[in-house]
């Protein structure tokens, strides 16, 4: 469906126009009429599907039709301060030819920028773009007026679960008015987002699009390979003309900042991603990456959902991730605004039970690399075998001390069971069983 065939008034057809933008996605096409219907909604699709735009062009023409007014209209919920500038940038585009104002309200920053976001709220803006923390700061100190918001929106309500932003964002809906539009937008569908839904929002209408799985035109595959030969393999990939537009990906910020010292010394450029950096370090590294000044993008999951860079050629998972769904959020950060991209996730020996699991989860088997035979020998791909290693040790052990012990025990078993019989009789003076109901 085109843009054009939707109710988005001529205005916001114009700014898309002048950004190119012509086919709406699935999410977006399902989307924009039911929130221009008025309805609640709970969206699910996968990451880099176009889920911003989904909810910002439908409400930036809801917001047009609104008293011009310095009271905040619409409040969007966001995990990290990233993806709050992500999405006030967004804006700009999107309402060019409306006069809708926006203003991104996040942590991860000085006193002069707080004081900056104070006086701003006290100015008013339509829309605001907060982190739940920040904002409670601000509504804490009395200056910011909620009474007159419309629409209420959680984008990638899934993460600032996860991030433990609950009871925060309970909090923020305290003070809206019961008289709103409520939109979660979510990656996934855990049974806590469903509970949450069913706290704030009202007959909402449901969107599920691919649930929880990569885009198709992501190439994905593996190597099988030892820890030692990870380094070689990365750096055999730049090699090869893999070397732009590339994020690593690993699960410690302190294999992030060796792996990124290393690329610096093979004299590739390379930063890093983690929180450990501060707020200006970590914009650095983004606006560098995105203006070419920064090839390789070496970082932790801090990256892996809400930022949008549509160029990635290549995402390399040095670490195979913890949880199914955090591997399709990586790998998502490629192949988005249908352009192509690569995903090549190297798997030691002892993750290879955690990626056996990542591949049921996605219902198919990842396509295999051979290890360069300079690198040495790969070792055999052999999940379950992997799972049971750390008991079949403690059951040889077991078996071996059994086996030399077993004479022994022989003469002891006889002496023994005498003993043992008087043992298990005292036991029953005081046993008593449980009850079937508790008392």
């Amino acid at each position: 469906m085109r843009f054009d065939q939707t109710a988005l008034s001529d205005d916001i057809l114009d700014a898309l126009d002048a950004m190119n933008f012509e086919e709406c996605t699935p999410i977006q096409e399902q989307s924009i009429g039911v929130i221009l219907e008025g309805h609640d909604l709970i969206a699910c699709a996968q990451t880099g599907t176009g889920k911003t735009a989904a909810y910002l062009l439908p409400v930036i023409d809801l917001l047009a039709e609104t008293e011009n007014d310095s009271k905040v209209k619409c409040v969007i919920m966001v995990p990290t301060h990233e993806l709050a500038q992500q999405i006030d940038r967004q804006m700009e585009g999107f309402s060019y030819y409306i006069p809708v104002s926006s203003l991104a309200i996040h942590g991860g920053n000085d006193g002069k920028e707080f004081s900056r976001q104070q006086h701003a709220l006290r100015q008013g803006a339509d829309m605001v773009i907060a982190t739940p923390g920040r904002l409670l700061a601000h509504m804490k100190m009395g200056y910011v007026d909620l009474s007159a918001v419309k629409y209420f929106i959680l984008d990638e309500a899934d993460r600032m679960l996860d991030m433990g932003f609950s009871d925060d964002i309970m909090r923020i809906v305290s003070s809206l008015p019961k008289e709103r539009q409520t939109l979660m937008f979510s990656a996934t569908m855990p049974k806590k987002i469903q509970q949450l839904a069913a706290t704030i929002l009202t007959s909402p209408k449901e969107i599920k699009i691919a649930v929880s799985k990569p885009a198709e035109k992501i190439d994905q595959s593996v190597y099988i390979c030892h820890e030692a030969q990870k380094e070689h393999l990365l750096k055999n990939l730049f090699d090869e003309g893999h070397d732009k537009k590339v994020i690593v990906f690993s699960s410690s910020k302190q294999k992030v900042k060796e792996l990124t010292q290393m690329l610096r010394k093979a004299k590739r450029k390379a930063a890093e991603m983690h929180s450990d950096l501060d707020q200006k370090a970590r914009e650095d590294a983004l606006l560098a990456f995105r203006a070419g000044r920064i090839d390789i993008l070496v970082a932790t999951d801090i990256l892996a959902r809400g930022i949008d860079i549509d160029d990635i050629a290549l995402v390399v998972n040095y670490d195979v991730p913890h949880e199914a769904e955090d591997y399709v959020h990586r790998i998502g950060r490629t192949a988005r605004a249908e352009a192509d991209g690569m995903a090549v996730t190297f798997v030691s020996e002892r993750d290879q039970p955690r990626f056996a699991q990542i591949e049921r989860f996605l219902e198919k088997e990842v396509r295999r690399n051979p290890v360069p035979a300079e690198f040495g020998e790969a070792p055999e791909y052999a999940p379950n075998k992997q799972k049971r290693g750390y008991g079949n040790r403690k059951n040889n052990a077991h078996r071996k001390g059994a086996s030399g012990n077993k004479a022994k025990r022989n003469n002891e078993n006889k002496s023994s069971d005498a003993g043992e019989q008087t043992q298990r009789n005292k036991r029953k003076k005081f046993y008593k069983p449980r009850n079937s109901k508790p008392q």
